[in-house]
This record gives structure tokens, C-alpha cells and sequence, in this order.
């Protein structure tokens, strides 16, 4: 099991590392949620009927563009650098490539959305402590960037991947932002956690479905 944490706690180190230096993809996924914030703002009244029926959808599509920018910078600095011929030198399995990649992406997005939700709470005024709604935004990150991974590595290696990825990740992943989308409306207009069971347990089931057929299908991906 050692063989098999070590190496991804030490790639997922060296992302964060790499992050906290530079800044851009932390920088540029907050700006570009923020605005998205700002904008619909002034384009909906944000009345409590409202807030209900579209901050919803609001935050599931400043998260999800946000995080398509993430997934650009996820191989770019990779390739860049020349470092993807080591990563595949390295005596790993591609598992332990793809969940180092994985999990670094989740937390730089999941902090990006603990940053960004007292913003979106602020200007649409509902509740900014909800404990379900972080299990919410886990379970969705988590299914949006095992897919968000895998394409990354596909689009890296085109001329255009900051067209073509969103064109190819957003189709996959509609269930999970319609399924958050819903949790999280249940969820301001104040019902409990069980009462959107459904919709959890469907990003959960969502999660291990795309963990494992992205797992698998990366190696093949990456030798490519």
C-alpha cells in the first residue's frame, strides 16, 4: 500500500507546490468565478424566490467553467517543462499518475469553491454555513475532475485544447452538475440532507463510475 500512497502523496505535493508559486490557475479560476458571480448578479434580482430557483445553476456553472480552466493547467505545465516523458519513467504505475493529478486538482478546486461560495452567499443572500452543501460540492468535484483529468491529458497534446476540452468534458459529466445543481436547490430551500438522498447517492455512484473507467483508461491515454 506504500507503493502505491507514496508516490501520489509526492505528486500531489509537487502540484500543490507548483500552484502556491505560481498562482495562475489559482488566480485565474477565482477571478473568472467572481465574475460570473458579479454578472448574473446585475443580470437576476436576486429575490428569495429567486435565489432558490437559479443560484443553483449559478454556482454549478461558475464552479464547472472555473474548474475547466484548472484541468488546462493540469498537463500544460507537464508538457512545458518536458515532464510528462519523466512522470512515465518513473517506476509507477500510470494508477499512481492518475490519482496524483486527480487529487491535486480536487483540492485547488475545492479551495477555490470554499473561497468563492461567501461570495455567491453574499450577493444572492442565503445561508453561508451548510454542512451539506460541502458534501455536495466533494462528491461533484470529485466526479467532475475524474473526468476532467483524464481529457486534460488527451487535449495536451492538440493545438487547440483550450477549445476542445470543455467540448469534450462537459457532455460526460452533465449528470454530475445536474445532480448537484438539484442538491444544492434542495439543500438552500432548506431540506434536510436525506431528503436529497437521491441525488447524492447518485454523484457518489457517478464518482466510482467515472474513478474507475478513468483509472483504467489513462494509462492507454498517457502512452499515447
Amino acid at each position: 500500500m506504500s507503493g502505491f500512497l507514496l508516490p501520489v502523496i509526492t505528486l500531489v505535493l509537487k502540484d500543490i507546490l507548483l500552484e502556491v508559486r505560481n498562482k495562475e490557475a489559482v488566480s485565474s479560476i477565482l477571478l473568472f468565478g467572481f465574475l460570473v458571480a458579479i454578472i448574473f448578479n446585475f443580470a437576476f434580482d436576486p429575490t428569495p424566490k429567486m435565489v432558490g430557483l437559479i443560484v443553483p445553476g449559478i454556482i454549478w456553472v461558475s464552479f464547472t467553467f472555473a474548474g475547466v480552466l484548472g484541468f488546462n493547467r493540469s498537463f500544460v505545465l507537464e508538457k512545458d517543462n518536458g515532464s510528462i516523458d519523466g512522470l512515465m519513467l518513473c517506476p509507477v504505475s500510470r494508477d499512481v499518475i492518475y490519482f496524483g493529478k486527480l487529487i491535486g486538482i480536487v483540492i485547488v478546486l475545492l479551495f477555490m469553491e470554499i473561497l468563492l461560495l461567501p461570495v455567491f452567499a453574499i450577493l444572492y443572500d442565503f445561508p453561508l454555513f451548510i454542512p451539506e452543501l460541502l458534501i455536495i460540492a466533494v462528491l461533484a468535484t470529485i466526479g467532475f475532475s475524474a473526468v476532467g483529468v483524464l481529457f486534460s491529458a488527451i487535449a495536451v497534446n492538440t493545438r487547440s485544447r483550450e477549445a476542445i476540452l470543455p467540448l469534450i468534458i462537459l457532455p460526460l459529466t452533465i449528470p454530475v452538475i445536474i445532480a448537484a445543481v438539484e442538491a444544492t436547490s434542495a439543500i438552500i430551500y432548506g431540506d434536510a440532507l436525506g431528503s436529497v438522498g437521491r441525488w447524492w447517492q447518485l454523484l457518489a455512484a457517478f464518482d466510482v463510475i467515472l474513478l474507475v473507467l478513468s483509472s483504467i483508461l489513462f494509462g492507454a491515454v498517457l502512452e499515447e
